[in-house]
């Protein structure tokens, strides 16, 4: 169903989007995500598929469950759109999303990108002590002058920003009394507003270094393939076209810097025009409005979702 007149971006949600009943709707409709989360269940030999339907949510949150659920709700959701003759042109996903992407991408089989990202979670909740790390946003102050105050607020410590959401939202990681530092002065030099997220560890910045050391060897052992369209990677903003760069870039990205908005920029030059968010939650959709309104946005999480983006794809088509 992709019109040379128009082309297609997916992109896929990261850590926070999780909700307790995510895919279930999915599943119980659609056999192709049915049996995504059957084979999510096999491969990380427990009932993902219940926590994600059911909860409860105290468990949902941890890091190393939130990661493969959110994966494989969002690749139920890909599957599904797949069978009804959706194919994108271009994907990108927001941190953890980068593993939902390369599986629409053909670059890593589902069941490796499961038990990987399983593992991701678990060496970033281990890396740092509870309490040691914290993050925060910082909305309403240009890029340059949130650097200027993480490193300033940094005396020493590790504060540094973790997430370029859009030209409205950066966020900052980095050591707790440092990340403190810095929402104090960037509310003091004119934010619209710095607050503290309720994160279980500073993802994304370099107190990050053991997680990404224990993550090399998994995804050197992976086998990586050439990806079947161009991937958008985080951490340099830049096209992965082939399986070496695309598995440099996610080692890297453990302690690397988010670059959400020149990712969505670089999507737009190269010529994309209707992005499809494809997972639970609608957190890149409300940043892509921040990014660029003019551009066509969807989501595709659940059934009604589906119905309207297929509408409005046929409309643009017609």
């Amino acid at each position: 169903m992709t019109n040379s007149t128009f082309s297609i971006a997916f992109l896929f949600p990261g850590q926070g989007s999780q909700f307790v009943g995510m895919g279930k709707e999915l599943a119980n409709n659609h056999p192709v995500a049915h049996q995504t989360f059957e084979e999510a269940d096999d491969a990380l030999g427990y009932k993902l598929s219940q926590l994600c339907f059911e909860g409860p949510e105290e468990r949902l949150k941890l890091t190393e469950i939130t990661q493969p659920a959110i994966l494989t709700t969002s690749v139920a959701a890909w599957r599904v759109l797949q069978e009804k003759g959706l194919k994108p042109d271009f994907v990108a996903g927001h941190s953890l999303g980068e593993y939902s992407a390369h599986v629409a991408a053909g670059t890593l089989t589902f069941a490796d990108a499961v038990r990987t990202v399983r593992n991701r979670g678990k060496y970033m909740q281990e890396a740092v002590p509870v309490g040691v790390g914290a993050m925060a946003a910082i909305l309403g102050m240009p890029q340059g002058k949130v650097s200027e105050i993480a490193g300033e607020a940094a005396q020493g410590e590790v504060c540094q920003a973790a997430n370029i959401n859009s030209p409205e939202q950066i966020v900052i990681s980095g050591n707790t009394d440092a990340v403190g530092r810095a929402v104090r002065l960037a509310t003091e030099r004119g934010a619209k507003k710095a607050v503290s997220l309720p994160v279980s560890a500073p993802f994304h910045c370099s107190l990050m270094q053991p997680a990404q050391d224990r993550l090399a060897p998994d995804l050197e052992a992976l086998p990586f393939h050439q990806p079947s369209c161009p991937v958008v990677c985080n951490v340099d903003a830049a096209v992965v076209d082939s399986a070496e760069t695309s598995r440099q870039a996610l080692i890297r990205q453990v302690t690397g810097t988010v670059r959400w908005e020149p990712s969505v920029r670089l999507l737009i030059h190269r010529g994309a025009s209707l992005f499809i968010e494809v997972g639970p939650g609608k957190v890149l959709w409300g940043l892509m409005r921040q990014i660029d309104r003019s551009k066509t946005c969807a989501t595709v999480g659940d059934g009604a979702s589906l119905q309207r983006t297929l509408e409005q794809i046929a409309a643009i088509a017609a």
